[in-house]
């Protein structure tokens, strides 16, 4: 289980295999190359960190991950939570976060979470991504219109409002490149897809804004150089209450790293036919994040487009990850004098266009016509993480979510009188057909349907009073109840006591193993009595019998209890 694929799969890599993985890797190394640079940047961080990431997460996760495809490095997912983070706790405060969020994800590889995306509901994810989307647009305005707005709020009502006041600052050239580098992006596949329309759109921008020396913000510019050297690492200072302060944003990188990384395995498990190991791919994320921000790198998750390309241009194994992260190393050592002087329009563009790809505009329009719960959860998310922050509608989404379903859950089990049903016999019914069934005078036979827990507790005690005239046995039917929590188990024990007050006998039918371990765990199993509990209704009918002291009706052998009848 905790293997990486990489060591899977070394003793079967052939020479074609590694050629084409090798291939791959340097064209995967390239596609990433502006969007490391681009994503590092958004996030309030200086854009070599992007690079660092990309090349740290890309070598971890394809060394020591799951899938054999997966590519690793900073998301557009990140960049919300990364920018709040360093507003509001700096450089460090990020460091620290991400490194908490790294132990978290190798905990919950470790612990086996690795279907923690089966827990998600689609609604929540797809409201916070398409979020998500809007708020990394919106950043990108005063880039792509080179506005020059100095210190742009974090806050999206607020930057609007700035942007608005902002109209006259427009700088032209800086528009001209932005709409370029767009329109060369998004019709460049017509052309070729082998080269990515990304880079294309840098390099041509680049060169139209130094030859004509046009009045354009680069990298350089803004950031000063790119590095040249790969940074030594460093422990980022530490402290109790800092710590304490940034669980929830470590809690929700963590939580935005494992599902991003899982889907973008699930989605390469069915492009290639293979299938990924979700607890290793946690771990490796883990690892990644952990050592990441040693070195001054961003949150790490993998990245479902640059797995995507890689998988088409022949990437199979974990060497094309390996290989990725090894084209972005030397690129960086080699060509850093030349990156900073890329136009920040370009960039710009580069990201709206990422935007538009993570906004999943036609599943969050498809979403709007599910039932009304849905559409609740969805358009909560997503408000609260295009006005609020990224945690809080991570939350508030998953606790909409889980309120939504008890509700629902609530709705579907039910308890109901079936005495009459059972009295209202047919001649030409089978034996085992409920309508078969005789009622002795003074039992009431209840049915409750649906698991038997706190969302529909409420509901069975407030049917189970309404009987006018108490019955002398009370037979509980729990042929459909797979699961009973401590309010069921409570409820069921308040009626125990209040039908032995009465000197009403109460007895259970149909109950499941569940159920029966519950009781039993509860000491309800002992003072209910086993004589009591049967697996189904012809043998509580017949101990109803014998305790009013008439002739059984049932089978002509003894009923067997519930206990007997589970062990065999």
């Amino acid at each position: 289980m905790f293997k990486p694929k990489f060591f899977t799969l070394l003793p079967r890599m052939t020479r074609t295999q590694l050629l084409n993985d090798f291939s791959a890797g340097i064209i995967v190394g390239i596609v990433a190359l502006p969007l490391a640079i681009a994503f590092g940047i958004a996030s309030g961080v200086s854009p070599e960190k992007g690079l660092i990431t990309a090349i740290i997460g890309g070598f971890i996760v394809a060394f020591l991950g799951g899938s054999r495809v997966q590519i690793g490095g900073p998301t557009g997912a990140f960049i919300i939570i990364v920018y709040g983070i360093v507003q509001q706790f700096g450089v460090n405060g990020l460091i620290v976060a991400t490194l908490m969020a790294g132990v978290i994800l190798v905990i919950m590889g470790f612990a086996q979470l690795g279907s923690i995306i089966k827990f998600i509901p689609y609604p929540v994810v797809v409201g916070f991504t398409s979020g998500i989307a809007v708020v990394i647009f919106s950043s990108q305005i005063n880039d792509f219109f080179g506005m020059k707005i100095e210190n742009l709020p974090a806050d999206f009502i607020e930057k609007w409002v700035e942007y608005l006041n902002h109209l006259s600052s427009i700088n032209y050239p800086t528009l001209f490149i932005g709409l370029l580098s767009l329109a060369i992006i998004l019709f460049w596949p017509k052309v070729s897809r082998k080269i990515p329309g990304s880079i294309i759109a840098i390099i041509i921008s680049t060169i139209l804004v130094q030859a004509f020396n046009m009045n354009v913000d680069t990298i350089e510019s803004r950031f000063g150089s790119i590095p040249s050297s790969f940074p030594a690492p460093s422990l980022p200072e530490i402290n109790y209450d800092l710590i304490k302060q940034l669980i929830p944003s470590a809690t929700t990188i963590a939580i935005l790293a494992a599902i991003e990384a899982l889907l973008s395995a699930v989605v390469a498990d069915g492009m290639i036919g293979s299938k990924h190991k979700s607890n290793m791919e946690l771990v490796a994320n883990g690892v990644a994040n952990i050592v990441s921000p040693l070195f001054g790198g961003i949150p790490v998750t993998g990245a479902i487009a640059r797995t995507a390309t890689n998988i088409k241009n022949g990437g199979r194994t974990p060497v094309a990850g390996i290989v990725h992260a090894v084209t972005l190393l030397g690129i960086m050592l080699l060509l850093g004098q030349w990156a900073k002087l890329i136009p920040m329009a370009s960039l710009a563009a580069v990201l709206i266009v990422v935007a538009y790809n993570m906004s999943e505009y036609h599943v969050f329009k498809r979403l709007l016509k599910s039932p009304r719960s849905d559409v609740a959860v969805l358009l909560t998310t997503f408000g609260l993480t295009v006005i609020f922050d990224l945690t809080i509608a991570i939350q508030v989404g998953m606790i909409l979510a889980a309120i939504l379903f008890i509700r629902r859950m609530a709705n579907v089990a039910n308890v109901s009188i079936i005495t009459r049903e059972l009295q209202d016999s047919e001649e030409g019914e089978e034996k085992s057909d409920i309508h078969k069934k005789t009622v002795p005078d003074g039992v009431e036979v209840y049915e409750i349907n649906g698991p038997f827990f706190f969302g529909a507790a409420a509901k069975f005690k407030e049917i189970m009073r309404q009987v006018e005239n108490p019955p002398k046995i009370l037979i509980l039917r729990m042929r459909n109840v797979l699961a009973m929590d401590a309010s069921g188990l409570n409820l069921l024990n308040e009626i125990f006591r209040e039908n032995k007050k009465a000197n009403i006998q109460l007895i259970l039918s149909g109950v499941h193993a569940q159920p029966l371990y519950a009781l039993t765990k509860y000491n309800l199993y002992d003072e209910i009595g086993e004589e009591n509990m049967f697996g189904n209704i012809d043998d509580a009918l017949d101990r109803a019998r014998e305790l009013l002291g008439l002739p059984k009706k049932g089978r002509p052998d003894d009923f067997t209890p519930v206990v007997k009848r589970e062990m065999e």
